[in-house]
């Protein structure tokens, strides 16, 4: 059996058991809508304790086959009539992000990545975050005050301050305030955009002009819903990316939080205390996150909000925060919400660029992507990058590969003598195999040499698939002609078909010893198999796999055709 060929039917299996997994892990049961859930924490003064709601009164509303939050005004910096309640909505926009904001819990309705079309087709931006549709996913943040006084949660009424703010314009920071009073304290809660940033900061300025101590407890949560089932598990890479929740420490680096074990993780009290960490809910090219002040101790930890369709709640409680009579403070976190863009994720927190998920294979995918990259820069296309990378990785394993087809050509030319064996010996396994060793020993054929390289190179090539698979650089990016993103599916299915050409002459060149005619009838069905399978992969995958077919099929044959030689009558056993 061509090498090839079993590697990629054993991808293809393990294709369809992440499918499974998939499928067990976010296909989520329905849920009566509940409306709040409450969940005690630590208690912050002298034991009493806090609460914190889990859920709040803004479920998933509009079209549920809609992405879109429902519609707000377009001109930058307007603040508009909120239909549901007399609190308003304001808009502030850098040259990446545009935020949407509500004066209820001064909090972040939307976030739309403008440098991200949805799709080649509709140029509308990305939203990222979203308070409504069948991708719900929101960020919060608030205090929590002691048991008996009062502190902005994230539903508290704010007044946005519309003379302190700066929503558009030329200037490279650009800010949104909003107030909140009671009883002689004031708290502004301002965000901050730089230019040609996806971070935004989050603040808490506190005036405390009452006549006692006031006491809270800063937090920040991620709410989402898990991802829908995409229409079409192959052609769609979020069916293989990782979406859910994460931590990072320090000391445990990134801890995967997938929806499906949040059960198990509610059930077990599931609690982290980290200092210089963050916590993530990171998704297919784009990841959200909450990044608390390095010095800080924040607790993390997780909940599940029984609504329609079921919720998954992380949230990180920072220390808690006490601001004596006529005294001020400042708290801030930075929330991070954008493309998981390599070189960029690291300025942004020591690592972030974990959230580009690619499993075991890192140490190997990395340096494969740091290639890529580099090759990028100097052709300044990244479907012939990733020609280039498959050629470099082809000779940094010749020797390997030539050693496999130089067995599987020796394989080859003994054919007819196996032939003749076979004849011979007819259904005497036995003797059939001890008189194939006792050829294979005479004509010096390791039957092992066809297999134990590939076995070196398959972390390789797994890896640089992960690579195509996970790299936001390569979302919507053309490679030429018929090709318009290399991130779907080939329109035409030239790619696919090329393949199968490669694997169909690729098999008339290899050796099949001791087939039976059932089984050689399967193996001459797999190009056409794998043509239809790859109609629905990613055309970069496709370009890549084909490249590398096409590329090993012209090694097999030059290193046969030097291990043939001259053609001469096949001598007789």
């Amino acid at each position: 059996m061509d090498t090839r060929t079993f590697f990629l039917v054993g991808l293809a299996a393990v294709g369809y058991f992440i499918w499974q997994a998939w499928q067990e892990d976010y296909a989520s049961a329905q849920f009566p809508v509940a409306t709040e859930i409450f969940a005690p924490v630590d208690g912050i003064n002298g034991g009493e304790d806090v609460i914190e709601a889990v859920a709040d009164t803004n479920m998933v509303s509009g079209d549920p086959t809609s992405e879109r939050p429902g519609e707000l005004p377009t001109a930058t910096g307007e603040i508009a009539s909120d239909q549901r309640s007399d609190l308003a909505e304001v808009i502030i926009q850098s040259d990446l992000l545009r935020v949407h904001l509500n004066e209820k819990g001064a909090r972040i309705d939307s976030v739309e990545l403008l440098e991200y079309s949805r799709s080649i087709k509709d140029p509308e931006p990305t939203w990222l975050l979203t308070n409504s549709g069948e991708r719900f996913f929101i960020a919060e943040s608030g205090l929590a005050a002691a048991q008996g006084s009062m502190a902005p949660d994230h539903n508290a009424a704010f007044a946005f301050i519309a003379g302190e703010s700066q929503l558009s314009g030329r200037r490279d920071q650009l800010r949104a305030v909003f107030e909140w009073r009671n009883d002689g304290v004031r708290v502004r809660k301002i965000y901050t955009l730089l230019q040609h940033s996806y971070v935004i900061s989050v603040s808490h300025e506190i005036r405390n002009d009452g006549a006692t101590e006031w006491v809270a407890q800063p937090y920040y949560r991620f709410q989402r819903v898990a991802l829908p089932t995409p229409s079409g598990f192959i052609s769609n890479p979020e069916t293989y990316s990782y979406a859910g929740g994460a931590v990072y420490s320090p000391e445990e680096k990134f801890e995967k939080l997938p929806f499906g074990d949040f059960e198990d993780f509610v059930a077990e009290n599931y609690k982290r205390t980290i200092t210089g960490g963050w916590m993530a809910m990171p998704q297919h090219y784009f990841a959200s996150a909450w990044i608390p002040p390095a010095e800080q101790s924040v607790e993390y930890s997780v909940a599940i909000v029984k609504a329609s369709p079921e919720r998954y709640l992380t949230r990180a409680r920072a220390p808690t925060e006490r601001v004596a009579a006529g005294s001020s403070k400042t708290l801030s976190a930075q929330l991070f919400v954008g493309p998981k863009l390599q070189d960029l994720l690291p300025e942004v927190a020591p690592g972030l660029d974990l959230t580009v998920d690619y499993g075991i294979f890192t140490i190997f995918s990395k340096p494969l992507f740091a290639v890529l990259e580099f090759l990028h820069g100097m052709v300044g296309n990244w479907g012939v990058a990733i020609i280039l990378l498959t050629l470099l990785v082809k000779l940094v394993f010749f020797k390997l590969s030539e050693a496999q087809y130089r067995s599987m050509a020796k394989m080859r030319k003994i054919q007819p003598r196996l032939e003749v064996l076979k004849e011979r010996y007819g259904d005497d396994r036995q003797k059939m195999a001890t008189a194939q060793m006792e050829m294979f020993k005479k004509e010096k054929i390791n039957p092992l040499g066809g297999c134990l390289p590939i076995l070196v190179q398959i972390p390789v090539f797994i890896s640089l698939y992960w690579v195509i698979l996970e790299s936001v650089e390569l979302r919507q990016a053309p490679l030429f002609l018929w090709i318009h993103d290399l991130a779907i599916k080939d329109p035409y299915y030239i790619l696919p078909v090329l393949n199968g050409l490669t694997m169909f002459i690729t098999q008339r060149l290899s050796p099949m010893p001791g087939m039976d005619p059932v089984q050689r009838k399967v193996m001459q069905a797999l190009p056409v198999v794998f043509s239809v399978l790859f109609a629905f992969f990613p055309a970069g995958l496709v370009l890549y796999w084909t490249t590398n077919g096409m590329l090993s099929l012209a090694q097999q044959w030059y290193i046969m055709r030097k291990v043939d030689g001259p053609k001469t009558k096949e001598a007789k056993a």
